[in-house]
């Protein structure tokens, strides 16, 4: 069945996004395929979405990615994934992603204490965990602790399994794993390393979170990095279909539930209009696969189980074109929207390039291959035939969702406004406006969002802290229309760069030297020589790695951040993965052998 070219479009803004495209985009266009996600809360856990001066509670399935900052209060614990990697946060915790791309992840930990397991290391990939006095580089997959105290001169890391690598105070060392090491001091580092210490209740509390994902059900039928899996468990089933193979079908969810009803939209740059699901379970299915009607329920159907599958905003398409605000007679005139089946070709409604539109798809569905996409994308982007593809769902009154605009734009919870449709208004639904719908202040986060009073002493961006990459440069929100006077969070703030990262004007800090983007200058010790030797395996005094800010206008003398390329899905298996029983239930190993460290490039050990 041919759909009206002006009823239906693929997915989000393309039809008025890409229509201003002379030329395709290109590779360095495409946005993230990964995105982190705040998937536990234990007490008070606050974020502070990027550009914004607001603190509020914390949204569980709301994406976070470069820019944004998250706190967890006196006595609260948080977890935040980025796809098979475990970022747990303690009590009176801050951290800030500096840079979460496809190949860096770049956390800024202003102050507490963070457990990470890194189950997965891609070989090209950057993890770093930068605090007030140094850098530590991830080297490989395991478990490592790290922990700063507020006042910024002390970090103590705990490498329980994996290797590291600390830069800052001018000079560099390798830390094996089984090992405990304290570092002192700001421009010249002391040090102390010690046996890794017994688990106490947070690390034991990490143990119990890991082992709950190592026995997933579910990771036998999706991939470990498409975080969220293990959530699946408690609240549904597995089946297997004549037609898609197993699928999930959610259990206790009211008579007539359809997927992409019970939650917001909200926008977050660079992918724009974003789906937050209100379920517990509501990630996993919403981000990646595809959805299928079968035997009278909805059940979710995985993509294939491969490394690295590309997080999506929403697979859904919208109903309408240009801005996809549409009119179904009778005066009902809105916005509305239907999932996409295990055989439809998600078409994004950013700028990417044909090969990310690949990619999005193959790792997100077993129903269509890459020569489906190609003549998707060909037919849609490049020759602007929207009524050549047909859709799964596009006419089924069970499946599309219709709200008011305002309740869309103001990121207003929808199945409380929800209004149904028929067949027939669906099939007549005509464009009342080609403008692509605008964000409000409001887009950016929940309308049911409270201002928290959680939230750190000093602002992230005030905070000294060392790093040895560049750290990337949040991606700058669309100016916002400010013509919702409902709430709070959709009135214009007085001072709207306070608290931004990157503003020209830092607050003033008179216990540090002066800043530039809330970095530290970082200068080396006068002399290239510590005065305390390195811990084992030290190459020391191999000159100054950390990033270097000195309030002008000089370059940064830091490690490039690598390259961004896509490759062709890897099939996953379990092996691949740091997973195993508890740490705390197991012998301790000796560390393993340590190898020669790598120089920097043009640089030269004194000591060789």
């Amino acid at each position: 069945m041919k759909i009206s070219r002006s009823l239906f479009v693929l997915s989000f803004l393309f039809a008025s996004m890409f229509a201003a495209l002379p030329n395709p985009a290109v590779a360095q266009d495409d946005p993230p395929g990964r995105v982190a996600r705040l998937n536990f809360i234990q007490g008070s856990v606050s974020y502070q979405v990027s550009g914004d001066q607001d603190w509020v509670q914390a949204d569980p399935n709301r994406p976070l990615t470069t820019g944004d900052n998250l706190w967890a209060d006196k006595n609260s614990r948080g977890e935040v994934h980025i796809g098979s990697t475990a970022i747990r946060l303690g009590s009176e915790t801050g951290i800030s992603f500096l840079t979460l791309d496809d190949r860096t992840v770049q956390l800024q930990l202003a102050q507490g204490t963070i457990e990470v397991h890194l189950r997965h290391l891609v070989s090209g990939d950057a993890f770093e965990v930068d605090t007030p006095n140094l850098a530590l580089t991830l080297t490989r997959a395991g478990e490592y602790r790290v922990q700063t105290d507020p006042g910024g001169g002390s970090t103590v890391i705990v490498i329980r399994e994996g290797e590291g690598e600390v830069t800052g105070g001018g000079d560099s060392w390798d830390l094996p794993a089984s090992q405990q090491y304290t570092f002192n001091g700001t421009d010249q580092l002391t040090y102390d390393a010690s046996p890794a210490p017994g688990f106490d209740d947070f690390e034991a509390w990490c143990q119990s979170r890991d082992e709950r994902e190592n026995n997933s059900v579910s990771a036998r039928y999706v991939s470990r990095d498409v975080d969220g899996y293990y959530d699946l468990d408690d609240y549904g089933a597995w089946e297997a279909d004549p037609d898609y193979g197993q699928i999930w079908v959610p259990s206790g969810v009211t008579v007539g539930w359809v997927p992409y009803h019970f939650g917001h939209w909200v926008f977050i740059e660079p992918w724009g209009w974003t789906w937050v699901d209100s379920e517990p379970w509501g990630w996993a299915p919403f981000h990646y696969g595809r959805w299928c009607y079968v035997r009278d329920h909805w059940g979710w159907v995985p993509g294939p189980i491969v490394v690295r599958p590309v997080y999506a905003p929403a697979l859904v398409g919208f109903v309408g074109g240009g801005g996809f605000s549409v009119s179904f007679g009778g005066g009902l005139s809105g916005v509305a929207w239907f999932p996409l089946g295990p055989r439809d070709v998600f078409v994004p409604g950013y700028r990417c390039s044909a090969r990310y539109v690949q990619i999005v798809n193959v790792t997100n569905t077993r129903g269509v291959n890459v020569a489906q996409v190609t003549n998707v994308y060909n037919t849609v982007i490049v020759n602007h035939q929207m009524n050549r593809v047909d859709y799964m769902y596009a006419n089924n009154e069970r499946a599309v969702t219709a709200v008011s605009r305002d309740t869309f734009v103001n990121a207003r919870p929808v199945a409380s406004a929800a209004v149904r449709v028929n067949a027939d208004q669906i099939r007549s639904a005509r464009v009342v406006d080609s403008a692509p719908i605008a964000p409000t202040r409001a887009s950016y986060v929940s309308a049911t969002a409270h201002i928290s009073n959680a939230r750190p002493a000093v602002p992230f961006a005030q905070r000294p802290v060392v790093a040895r990459l560049n750290p990337a440069t949040p991606v700058q929100r669309r100016a916002p229309q400010y013509t919702n006077d409902s709430r709070p969070f959709s009135q214009q703030p007085a001072n709207q760069q306070q608290n931004f990262r990157g503003s020209n004007n830092p607050p003033a800090n008179n216990n540090q030297p002066p800043s530039r983007d809330g970095f530290r200058p970082f200068q080396p010790p006068a002399g290239a020589n510590a005065s305390n030797p390195p811990p084992a395996g030290n190459n020391a005094n191999r000159g100054n790695a950390a990033t270097s800010f000195n309030g002008a206008a000089q370059q940064p003398q830091s490690q490039a951040r690598p390259t961004v390329t896509y490759a062709p899905p890897q099939k996953a298996r379990d092996d691949m993965y740091d997973v195993h029983p508890p740490l705390n239930r197991q012998t301790q190993t000796p560390p393993p052998k340590q190898q020669p460290h790598q120089q920097p490039e043009n640089k030269k050990d004194e000591h060789h």
